[in-house]
Order: structure tokens, then C-alpha cells, then sequence
């Protein structure tokens, strides 16, 4: 019977058991404990690990098989889509606002709703950001910021975080900004983790775990 490997703070920052162990129920869940730092963080997204847990839980590590992933060309850009960006309603940048974005994504989407963004994943992410490992598209509709997304740069995959819209469509531009531009990035795969409904209508698709993190290595 497979059981998830516990970590200690102290344990050297990349002593993530093989990913062949993750459980099968739930789906993809390979250790608990550890911590946030920047060194952890870069080596589990290097072996294709995410962290992902809810208040008041141990951190949780996952690698999920298959894993969600959209590839850049195959961005499904819906007609209601084309016409907003043809007609240049948002403003888009990228690493102009990186707390603004995560603190966006981190908002309770309703009276009930919960985050997984808790403060101590917002503070990681902003540390990975200062360290040009983290990055964020911002979606500005009159100076204001309407939407976006974030994530993290492992090899030539981009693993995608989390987005928020304030106004329709702005986290969609932000998505298709990103694929646009992978190209002259280097960016070969962008990172959806887990499916949904939401992202297979974008044009998402599971890939083999193997496969994935042969982009990884790559």
C-alpha cells in the first residue's frame, strides 16, 4: 500500500520521494510537511511537484498523472474572445504587479468560498518572484487592474498558478497573451495541473506524467 512521505523543514530542500509513489486516491498526492522556501519550491517544480493545500493543513505536495497541460498553439480562442482582443478594450504586461495579481487570485470568490492561497503561499511566491522565478501577466482596463494570471518558470514549461478576471474575459487575455508569446520565450508546454471544465474549453488536454516531465528535463 502506498503511503505519502512525511518531510522535515531540515531535509535538504530537493528530498521529494520518487514521484511513482504519489497515491492513486487522491489522485496524484506524494508528500506532506516541509515548507515554502524559494529552494524547495524550485526543486519540486523542477521534478514536476506543486504545492497545494488549504488553511490549516500540513503543505501538500502533489504530481498529479495524467497532468493537465495546454500546449501554446492549441489555445482555443473563442469568437466573443477574437473580438475582444481585436478590439483593444485591455492593456496587458507582464511583471508590473506581481503582489496585485496573487492577491487578485487569492480573493474569496464568494460569501462561502475559501482559498488555497493562504498568506504564506502568497509570501513564497513573491519571494520566487523577486528571484525572476515566478512571473505575472497583468490585464489593465483603464489604469485599473481587471484581471490576470501567475506562475512559475521551470525549463521550457510555465507552470500556470492561478488567474483572476474583474471584468469579463480579462483572465482569458491574459492566457492568450501568455501563449502568444511562449514562442520567443522558450516556453514549449504551459502548465494546468488539474482539469476542468473551464480549461479543456480553452483547449487543455492531459498528458502522460512521463511525458511531462520529459518537457522538464528537456
Amino acid at each position: 500500500m502506498k503511503r505519502i512521505s512525511w518531510l522535515h523543514p531540515d531535509d535538504p530542500p530537493d528530498r521529494f520521494p520518487p514521484v511513482s509513489l504519489a497515491l492513486d486516491d487522491p489522485p496524484g498526492l506524494l508528500a506532506a510537511g516541509g515548507d515554502l522556501s524559494a529552494e524547495r519550491l524550485q526543486a519540486a517544480y523542477r521534478q514536476g511537484i506543486f504545492p497545494w493545500y488549504s488553511p490549516g493543513e500540513p503543505v501538500l505536495w502533489w504530481t498529479p498523472d495524467p497532468r493537465e497541460v495546454l500546449f501554446p498553439a492549441e489555445l482555443h480562442v473563442s469568437r466573443s474572445l477574437r473580438r475582444c482582443l481585436n478590439r483593444g478594450e485591455f492593456t496587458v504586461t507582464e511583471n508590473q504587479d506581481f503582489p496585485a495579481v496573487i492577491a487578485g487570485c487569492a480573493q474569496a470568490r464568494g460569501p462561502e468560498a475559501g482559498t488555497w492561497i493562504t498568506p504564506e503561499m502568497l509570501a513564497a511566491y513573491c519571494t520566487l518572484n523577486r528571484c525572476g522565478v515566478a512571473a505575472s501577466i497583468e490585464v489593465w482596463k483603464d489604469a485599473e487592474l481587471a484581471g490576470g494570471l501567475y506562475g512559475v518558470r521551470s525549463g521550457r514549461v510555465f507552470c500556470g498558478e492561478s488567474m483572476f478576471s474583474r471584468h469579463d474575459n480579462a483572465s482569458k487575455v491574459a492566457l492568450a497573451w501568455l501563449a502568444q508569446h511562449c514562442g520567443e520565450r522558450g516556453i514549449a508546454l504551459i502548465d494546468c495541473q488539474m482539469p476542468s471544465a473551464h480549461l479543456r474549453s480553452l483547449g487543455s488536454r492531459p498528458l502522460p506524467r512521463h511525458e511531462f516531465l520529459a518537457f522538464l528535463r528537456d
